[in-house]
């Protein structure tokens, strides 16, 4: 009998990636393989990710040369899921521009792949089953881990913020948290099986036990997970602004296994397009909080998410957040030109700002934020930093791999045994994107 091969195609976030890696799980429970060459499987699935538009291009250019494939070979099955597939407008789309699709399932009811996936190898067309709705989180999912030194924990689902320019809310629904005592077993299992680094996932993990009947917050669990034997890292994201705490701050800076790290979304600059944006804070909060949190974790490394020419920003509020940049000295940010969201309050604002006067200021921002990060690395030369080696180096073959505790790339020259530990390594080399070193035994 035929051994049946699978291709996952992942696109967005690292909520994104841990649901791949569920479906990767179920389908090897199934018996199928994976495969890295689309030319070679039996399915093709694609995760899809609504939050910039360009992810959305990129699924319908996929889809292109997916029917080209589906011409070749009639029996190839092609899935897609994913928060694309939460919006009507998109199913409508893929169900009347690319018939020769067999699945459409949404974020809701990914632990029903395999019955769903059965459904459709059994019936002629599209089978779209997409949920409207949130119910229970489903628990024990299997879980197809990339990398045996590190993983990724949900501890809660959805978003009640309602930034005015993200379709989250909409494709992932309300705040749900996970009971505390299934986070911690589920840790407590990765530990035994050699995990050394856990990153805890959640929209806003600030919000962690609100829609729970105990009195638990985020500081707690984390608190609770510091104590699991064998875990050496704690990593977390993302934080939204307006709730991170200052109780959350001091577990940072009190439990030696939470990683001086944070990723804290910043958006823009200027107090009237924040308001806009309804984010909740202003920009006098939010530098407040980094200044407090630096104070109280002096090694601290934060990034950032900056949005670019969002609907009435002018030249002032533009130069109002790289006002903010200079100040926050972020290790490093994701920077996005607006687009527009079907469905976000955002979408109907008045005011969209040129594509071409987005382009120019997107080229200054980015030249401010890498000054910035080359300027932070530049100063870590010569010290010695914890590394947890990924694997060998995608540029150069003979390298290793792999993060500090603040998040930073680290290249260097070392025995392919060392993947999956936590090694030192001195600093020798700063580059705007990742540093290089050499190992200390």
């Amino acid at each position: 009998m035929k051994t049946l091969r699978y291709n996952v195609q992942t696109f967005g976030c690292q909520m994104n990636f841990h649901d791949s890696e569920k479906l990767s799980a179920m389908l090897q429970q199934m018996g199928y393989l994976e495969t890295e060459r689309k030319e070679q499987a039996d399915l093709i699935i694609i995760n899809t990710c609504c939050v910039r538009e360009n992810a959305e291009l990129k699924v319908y250019g996929n889809l292109g040369e997916l029917k080209r494939m589906k011409q070749n070979n009639p029996n190839l099955v092609l899935a897609i899921c994913g928060c694309m597939m939460q919006q009507k407008h998109v199913v409508e789309k893929i169900q009347r521009s690319y018939p020769f699709v067999d699945l459409v399932f949404g974020t809701h009811n990914i632990h029903r792949f395999p019955e769903l996936l059965n459904n459709a190898s059994q019936m002629e067309g599209l089978l779209v089953e997409v949920w409207d709705h949130e119910e229970d989180i489903p628990e024990d999912l299997p879980v197809q881990r990339k990398f045996s030194s590190k993983a990724f924990v949900n501890i809660m689902y959805g978003c009640n913020n309602f930034c005015s320019y993200c379709i989250v809310p909409y494709t992932r629904g309300r705040e749900r948290s996970r009971e505390p005592e299934k986070i911690i077993e589920e840790v407590t299992n990765l530990a035994n099986a050699g995990t050394l680094e856990i990153t805890l996932l959640g929209q806003n993990v600030n919000s962690y036990g609100k829609t729970l009947d105990k009195e638990i917050d985020f500081a707690d669990l984390l608190t609770l997970i510091n104590q699991i034997p064998g875990i050496q890292r704690i990593r977390f994201m993302t934080s939204h602004p307006a709730d991170f705490s200052e109780k959350l701050m001091d577990a940072i800076a009190n439990l030696e296994k939470v990683s001086p790290h944070i990723h804290l979304p910043v958006q823009a600059g200027s107090d009237r397009i924040l308001k806009a944006m309804n984010r909740k804070y202003t920009s006098d909060q939010y530098l407040k909080k980094i200044e407090l949190l630096k104070t109280k974790v002096p090694e601290i490394a934060i990034s950032t998410d900056i949005i670019v020419g969002f609907p009435g920003e002018t030249e002032d509020d533009f130069l109002d957040t790289l006002d903010l940049i200079r100040k926050a000295e972020y290790d490093s940010a994701f920077t996005f030109l607006y687009s527009i969201r079907t469905g976000t309050p955002a979408a109907n604002m008045e005011e969209q700002v040129p594509d071409e006067d987005k382009m120019q200021r997107f080229n200054r921002l980015v030249e401010l934020v890498n000054e910035i990060g080359l300027r932070k690395n530049l100063s870590l030369i010569g010290k010695t930093m914890p590394v947890l080696v990924e694997g060998i180096s995608k540029n150069n073959a003979n390298r290793l791999t792999g993060r500090t505790d603040t998040h930073k790339l680290v290249n260097f020259d070392g025995p392919e045994y060392y993947i999956g530990k936590i090694v030192p390594v001195k600093i020798t080399e700063a580059k705007t994107f990742s540093l290089l070193g050499t190992l200390e035994e």
